[in-house]
């Protein structure tokens, strides 16, 4: 299976090698990639990409939670509490919000007067107050300033570049597969029945697998043929729709999976056909296709297990 080229190679990549283009495509999607999508961006097996999965959304997560403590001292230095924090944890918030250009002029001010209460001049002028005379009170009325505006609170604004935590799904009932037996059962009987037939009339029947070791045992050559070609189609099905396969295994089984359904459906019009009109033997070139596909199956599920493994 060939990775895609990520840092100038082609080989398979360590998860440690993949986190780098996993961020990049988790600031492209905005949010966290699904298991499929990692495969198929970096041509990856499933355990690979649930353990790059987990690592990015760590790293969100752990990225999330330092913005909103760095916003939540901010906001506590604006309504003029600590929440907590230290004089150096306040004067390292006071000071980036002064350097700040874009911090309201509310948020600088309250700024200020941490760091005037907290570093005060520490050089005291040394010299003391000069004599000054008495002056006569103005008569003039004093001027009633105003009380100021309150301060407006501050609501924390997350950085654009940091990557929003995924909303868990909602918890949502999963559906019932019961009904699926319900299906199952009268196509099990028409399918058995209807392959069992067309061995009689090509060839396959009772055996004896044991000559000398036991005589007594027989067992009717037919039956492999639903079991090997049924079996090998319902195989191939759930690893093509499982969603956990990718590359050359998922198309071999797409195929193949499709084909076996396809030959199991001529297989049952062909036994109807020849037992509707009378025959007791079937034609040459009916039975040569039949006697081919116990090999035929053992050699397609050979190939797709081979390819699975080779996935992982």
């Amino acid at each position: 299976m060939t990775a895609p080229s990520i840092n100038g190679t082609k080989f398979p990549q360590p998860v440690e090698d993949l986190l780098d283009p996993g961020r990049q495509l988790f600031v492209r999607l905005g949010g966290p990639p699904s298991r499929n999508r990692l495969m198929r961006e970096f041509r990856i097996g499933a355990p690979k990409a649930d353990e790059l999965r987990a690592r990015l959304i760590a790293e969100a997560e752990a990225a999330q939670e330092r913005v909103l403590v760095d916003q939540a001292q901010l906001y506590n230095l604006v309504r003029g509490g600590t929440g907590g924090a230290t004089d150096a944890d306040i004067t390292a918030a006071a000071r980036r919000i002064l350097a700040d250009p874009s911090a309201p002029d509310a948020a600088r001010e309250a700024a200020r007067d941490a760091l005037a209460d907290l570093a005060p001049d520490p050089l005291p002028d040394p010299a003391g107050p000069e004599s000054v005379p008495p002056v006569a009170p103005d008569p003039t009325p004093t001027p009633q300033i105003p009380p100021a505006d309150p301060v407006t609170e501050v609501t924390p604004v997350s950085h654009p570049d940091t990557p929003t935590p995924p909303t868990p799904p909602a918890s949502t009932r999963s559906a019932v597969a019961w009904p699926v037996i319900l299906l199952a059962l009268p196509a099990f009987v028409a399918i058995w029945s209807g392959w069992v037939g067309l061995g009689g009339l090509t060839g396959f029947g009772v055996v004896h697998p044991l000559p000398g070791i036991a005589d007594g045992f027989s067992i009717n050559s037919a039956i492999t043929l639903p079991i090997g070609v049924e079996t090998y189609g319902a195989y191939a099905l759930y690893v093509w729709l499982s969603g956990r396969i990718s590359g050359p295994a998922l198309r071999f089984a797409k195929w193949s999976a499709l084909g076996s359904l396809l030959v199991g459906a001529l297989g049952q019009v062909a036994y109807h056909l020849l037992e509707a009109a009378g025959v007791t033997s079937a034609p040459w070139w009916i039975t040569t296709a039949v006697a081919c596909l116990p090999v035929a199956v053992l050699g397609m599920g050979a190939a797709l297990a081979h390819l699975v493994r080779e996935a992982h």
